[in-house]
């Protein structure tokens, strides 16, 4: 087909680019500057933001081209995404003002997403802060291919070479741990124009490109025509008797007579019409372009089904129901695995479990680590599991495939989510899919009229946390409050009876009785856990495993108080060798170093409950 007439390959010469960096670097006032260097300011606006400047007794701002928001100027902050037509010549660029405050990254990533190339604005003076290593780990998730550094503020150094140069050092530094090459390094002053538009003759030392000589060396955005086709299923539609496919093509071309296969179940159908509306009938069109399809036979995709060229594996998309991934974490709570999401791929949902967490990244080095969890803002490579094979193609530099988002059970982007490719099976070929409810903390709370937690008690043996805690299960029941017990007796009765008492079996017995506390937790009950527990290093794991719900509770009694009590004369026997390893007696207790709450057992049992069902409703605080 004749491609170089059609509206998809006009509309594919703008090209995008990113303006990123810290919150205080200057990127709103890089690309004030820059239009104004270049002519491409509308009519009355310099006028506008000479006034704008002069109400606030400042010098001529040219942030206030972009920051429309009110407060976006008091606060000196940008908060959302401004796209700006931009052109360079015969050239035509969409110039994107991502945030750079870090409660606003999520703005920056969807912002951000479609760009072609992407300026980092550094403080020459201060050099990369936290959140330009974050903009940078953005730059590569998203897959940005050209990136161009402006050493902005570089006037408050007078232009100084040797300095200049170092900033150049440090972040070109930066920027090679993660894999991304530098097109150029700009020693520039935005708020005067050096190094923007025109030379600076307050560097002369200076000999390569000025910004919008880089932006002009950027390539334009690369064809997706030569690639095989993809088309997602917007919709199907019914006129006259006759149904259409309607969706974007997202790669390829597609004309009369080819043959596609439909979604993961792969049916065969025939393209019989190319259908436009309002536009020339032609028997075929390309990537960009939104059009319907008439199928022969007339089969019925579903919405989000992925169209591709039949009978040719080398053109087809991947197919898996494990997927690793490449994490941007959005939410201000931590990831864990079996959390579940719905991923959504262009117009596909597909409902997800995190599998694995197989890499966190250290923003301090910008290492990948082992690690349980992700942090809020945090990066992470990570494995999810569906129940179904997804179709997709990974995530390559310069093309939109395979820009996954991970969306929760309210509708909100927690997370976006490139995906690398299908995910091995682990050791022994079985796939492991935990899953979690879609029903959150928040929901059970408000269905059961309490929140859920965790106490967990420990202390000597015989000091009397079963029966404070039994008690307690009880009292908190006639308060509408529904909690269960975890002792140790019932425990190694039933669950944990292949058990013996060897420093590994009591370590398994207490991470076992931790995931049941985790599982009834996340049900929405309070758990009230009575175990011996005696060193630190198990109760930390026991933490560790439950999560923020965990409450650590002492019941502080005396080894002389609970030998004299001894109510199943387990001393007795220890002391007469009959019982190795006794906690107390011949295996140590390690008293907890910091517990949320002690019950001193110089009272009575009742008042010990009492403190702690006081505990469990929020009546008390930590002791």
């Amino acid at each position: 087909m004749n491609t170089a007439a059609t509206p998809a390959t006009l509309r594919a010469a703008a090209t995008p680019i990113v303006i990123v960096g810290h919150v205080d670097h200057g990127k709103s006032t890089l690309i004030g500057r820059l239009l104004y260097d270049t002519d491409s300011l509308q009519d009355g606006k310099l006028a506008q933001i000479v006034e704008s400047s002069r109400k606030r007794g400042l010098t001529i701002e040219w942030s206030f081209l972009l920051d429309s928001l009110q407060i976006e100027r008091d606060q000196g902050v940008t908060v959302d995404s401004t796209r700006i037509p931009f052109r360079l010549g015969e050239r035509e660029f969409v110039i994107v003002d991502a945030p750079g405050h870090r409660q606003f990254l999520r703005n920056m990533i969807t912002g951000a997403a479609d760009a072609e190339a992407a300026v980092l604005v550094v403080d020459a003076q201060e050099g990369a802060q936290e959140q330009t290593r974050r903009h940078a780990m953005l730059l590569r998730l998203i897959g940005i291919r050209h990136v161009i550094v402006l050493l902005n503020k570089s006037d408050l150094l007078d232009f100084d070479e040797a300095k200049i140069a170092q900033a150049e050092t440090d972040v070109r530094t930066l920027l090679a741990r993660l894999e991304i090459t530098v097109e150029a390094v700009i020693p520039a002053s935005a708020r005067d124009g050096d190094n923007i538009a025109s030379r600076s003759d307050r560097a002369p030392w200076y000999q390569g490109p000025t910004l919008t000589e880089a932006l002009a060396d950027v390539p334009p955005p690369a064809s997706r025509l030569a690639l095989p086709f993809r088309m997602p299923v917007q919709d199907v539609y019914r006129f006259d008797d006759v149904r259409y496919v309607a969706g974007r093509i997202e790669r390829g071309t597609i004309h009369v007579g080819d043959q596609i296969a439909i979604g993961a179940q792969g049916q065969v159908a025939t393209v019989a019409e190319v259908c436009r509306w309002h536009a020339p009938v032609r028997p075929e069109a390309g990537a960009g372009e939104s059009i319907a399809l008439r199928l022969e036979p007339d089969l019925v995709p579903d919405r989000g089904d992925l169209l591709f060229p039949a009978h040719d594996p080398a053109a087809a998309p991947e197919r898996s129901a494990r997927i690793r991934t490449r994490l941007f974490w959005l939410r201000s709570e931590p990831l864990h695995v079996g959390e579940s999401f719905t991923l959504r791929l262009t117009t596909a949902e597909h409902d997800v479990t995190v599998t694995s967490i197989d890499a966190v990244v250290d923003l301090d080095d910008l290492t990948l680590n082992p690690g349980d969890s992700v942090p809020p803002d945090g990066f992470a490579e990570i494995t999810l599991s569906a129940s179904h094979a997804v179709l997709f193609d990974p995530f390559s530099p310069g093309f939109g495939d395979g820009r996954g988002v991970l969306v929760d059970r309210y509708q909100r982007i927690v997370g976006g989510a490139p995906l690398i490719g299908p995910a091995a099976l682990p050791e022994g070929g079985h796939a492991i899919h935990p899953t979690a409810s879609r029903l959150d903390a928040q929901a059970r709370a408000a269905a059961r009229g309490h929140d859920s937690a965790v106490f967990w008690l420990t202390g000597l043996p015989g000091s009397g946390k079963s029966t404070v805690a039994r008690q307690a299960e009880t009292d908190l029941a006639e308060r509408g409050i529904q909690a269960t017990v975890l002792d140790g007796d019932t425990l190694r009765a039933g669950l944990c009876s292949d058990l013996g008492f060897s420093p590994a079996d009591r370590r398994e017995n207490i991470r076992r009785a931790a995931h049941v506390a985790r599982i009834l937790a996340e049900s929405g009950q309070v758990v009230i856990v009575a175990l011996v527990s005696p060193l630190q290093a198990d109760r930390d794991l026991a933490r560790q495993i439950v999560g923020e719900r965990f409450h650590e509770v002492f019941v502080d009694a005396t080894l002389e108080t609970c030998e004299a009590r001894d109510p199943k004369g387990l001393y007795a026997a220890a002391r007469a060798g009959k019982i190795p390893a006794f906690t107390g007696v011949s295996a140590p207790y390690e008293s907890p170093e910091a517990p949320e709450l002690c019950l001193p057992t110089n009272g009575t049992t009742a008042e010990s409950v009492e403190t702690l069902v006081r505990f469990v409703t929020g009546e008390v605080g930590h002791a």
